[in-house]
């Protein structure tokens, strides 16, 4: 009940920003998906009847030139693009002729009218048309973060091994204080994001490391330890812990209570002295903050000390596990901006996947799985925290967005994928029986899905 209460109070002390955040995004994504259908159907001449962001009554449209009535709806949980000749927006059936307001019919499509239609395109137009709507997800997500790296930068932390706790797995696998991990599991490491991300999802037996130590590439074998992690809001998964701390990390002198076993009775003096005599080894301490205690393996180096040779120095009571060069923006070029927002489109998507995968598996808890409630917590924070992060958890959310409509369920444009799949393998279109059938099955699975999602994140935030 603690973590709902808290939940309740983050979100009626900043209800307008949390909910307001959520909608502008996902409106945002949501018009971007249907904009990728809307264009590529007018570029293959398919009349588009309607364009709504949200769903249920209207709240204000207009018509455009081309017979498009482009409208704002009651409920901004997601939108439609409705093309000419079909029943309704999920494209289940096929109108036999044109219909008054009432959808009484009144006489059948005109040949004119008929070239205009969806259902009279060629199979490959359809599916064009169809898998527009996620391609342009995963497009404009490439643009926000090739954006990001050209003109404010991409934050890069070196792939080192600044700390190594005590017990961990990386402890155990024998990862020492300032060696670089150029490897994980056969793939290159560049920076140290890429080993939290991809430590985060070894749920499951060992991880492959290759570590640079001292000019010499050493290869270890980590098993990264299964813990459950709970968000400010109540929300937990699971994730696999290494025990390193990055390059970047640092924390004031006073948290350390020992210092190979002594005693410093938090004494920023006492903790100097012993590093400064324990200079470029590798020193044990224990480490205390916010009430909890970890033993971490460091290496006291020589330029790490340099800050504590003068009193004026802003950095004289704090140790800094790394030079803080370590961590760097770097602003690349256009077309390394867009190479590297490719290959993080590309992560994110795997990554992705991968944790479906693990869900279905059994290997990680279906509990996981958020919905509305989550996104719009998670959007929140991240508008909190300022802009670039806000943009960076937009593109993410597109990313998404892309690939779960990708997926071959009725109803999600994967589904029409597979039905236009089957008749161009067959010759003719499944028949509107069983494609009916099928999107009442599709639809009766997304009802369901969103309701655990959401019943989920209830209960994480009561219990």
């Amino acid at each position: 009940m603690e973590s709902f209460s808290q939940y309740f109070q983050l979100i009626t002390q900043n209800a307008w920003l949390y909910g307001g955040v959520f909608i502008l995004v996902l409106s945002l994504l949501v018009f971007v998906h249907e904009w990728g259908h809307y264009i590529v159907a007018r570029m293959c001449g398919v009349r588009v009847k309607t364009f709504s962001i949200g769903f249920g009554k209207e709240l204000v449209g207009f018509n455009d030139s081309h017979g498009t009535r482009w409208k704002i709806s009651l409920i901004p949980l997601g939108g439609y693009v409705q093309m000419f000749g079909d029943v309704d927006p999920a494209s289940a059936g096929v109108e036999e002729g044109v219909t008054d307001e009432s959808g009484e019919f009144v006489r059948e499509f005109t040949e004119e009218e008929k070239k205009e239609a969806f259902f009279a395109m060629a199979v490959w137009k359809r599916a064009l048309i169809v898998f527009a709507g996620p391609a342009i997800n995963f497009i404009f997500a490439i643009i926000v973060l090739a954006s990001l790296y050209a003109f404010i930068g991409k934050p890069v932390t070196a792939p080192i091994a600044a700390a190594v706790e005590v017990g961990s797995a990386a402890h155990k696998a024998g990862i020492l204080p300032h060696d670089e991990i150029v490897e994980i599991n056969g793939k290159a490491v560049g920076s140290f994001d890429q080993i939290r991300r991809a430590t985060m999802l070894s749920l499951k037996g060992p991880m492959n490391i290759v570590v640079n130590r001292d000019g010499e590439r050493v290869a270890l074998q980590a098993e990264p330890k299964r813990e459950v992690v709970e968000d400010r809001f109540g929300f937990k998964h699971e994730k696999g812990y290494l025990g390193i701390m990055a390059p970047s990390s640092a924390f004031k002198l006073q948290a350390i209570a020992e210092v190979n076993g002594i005693k410093t009775e938090g004494k920023a003096d006492r903790v100097r002295g012993y590093f400064e005599a324990s200079a470029n080894k590798d020193v044990e301490i224990l480490l205390s903050l916010g009430g909890q205690d970890n033993r971490m393996l460091v290496n006291i180096s020589e330029d790490l000390m340099s800050p504590w040779q003068s009193e004026d120095d802003p950095y004289y009571n704090l140790f800094q596990l790394s030079p803080r060069s370590d961590e760097e923006i770097v602003k690349l070029s256009i077309f390394g901006s867009f190479r590297n927002a490719v290959t993080e489109t590309y992560k994110i998507s795997a990554d992705s996947l991968r944790a479906l995968g693990q869900i279905i598996v059994g290997t990680r808890s279906a509990t996981e799985l958020g919905g509305i409630i989550r996104i719009g917590a998670i959007a929140g924070d991240m508008a909190e925290r300022g802009f670039i992060s806000l943009v960076t958890f937009m593109a993410l959310l597109s990313i998404n967005l892309g690939l779960i409509n990708l997926f071959p369920i009725p109803m999600l444009d994967g589904g029409h994928l597979a039905f236009y799949a089957a008749e161009a393998v067959r010759g003719k279109p499944v028949s509107e029986k069983i494609q009916e059938n099928a999107f009442k099955v599709g639809f009766a699975m997304l009802i369901g899905l969103m309701l655990f999602a959401n019943i989920n994140d209830l209960v994480q935030l009561i219990f």
